[in-house]
């Protein structure tokens, strides 16, 4: 089960309307939207962008955005090196006359996923796991 994502309203958002376009999340990483800079925004839409008018709130946004766009770089090529070894593993042992899935082994994976991150890590390691091995 995921966790509601709450809006700045207070009210939980609903998965299941269509997402709306997002232009905070949005700008061009190495961009500067404090200032006009490469995109020639004015100064008025870094409200817009980061929301808030607050310039040094706006700059502390921009930097952590900054490294949350790095984070996630580093996930994507991690769940992409992961899932090519899960992959390996799987040829390996059919190739050698084992079985396609050890589900003692699925099992400890969603154990450790679930002990450190709840309910969202169990979901995580099923997405991870369906990554490494293809749907059943």
């Amino acid at each position: 089960m995921m966790t509601d994502v709450v809006e700045s309203s207070g009210v939980p958002a609903r998965h299941d309307d269509p997402a709306p376009a997002d232009p905070i999340d949005a700008e061009p990483i190495g961009t500067d939207p404090v200032d006009a800079g490469p995109t020639g925004a004015d100064p008025g839409d870094v409200a817009a962008r980061t929301g808030t008018g607050d310039t040094a709130a706006a700059e502390r946004i921009v930097a952590i955005r900054q490294r949350i766009d790095e984070i996630d770089r580093t996930l994507i090529a991690l769940w992409q090196e992961r899932a090519a070894l899960s992959q390996e593993v799987g040829v390996t042992r059919m190739a050698s006359g084992g079985t396609r899935l050890v589900l003692s082994r699925e099992r400890e994976i969603l154990e450790r996923f679930r002990s450190e991150l709840g309910a969202d890590g169990t979901q995580l390691a099923l997405l991870l796991l369906r990554a490494g091995r293809g749907p059943l």
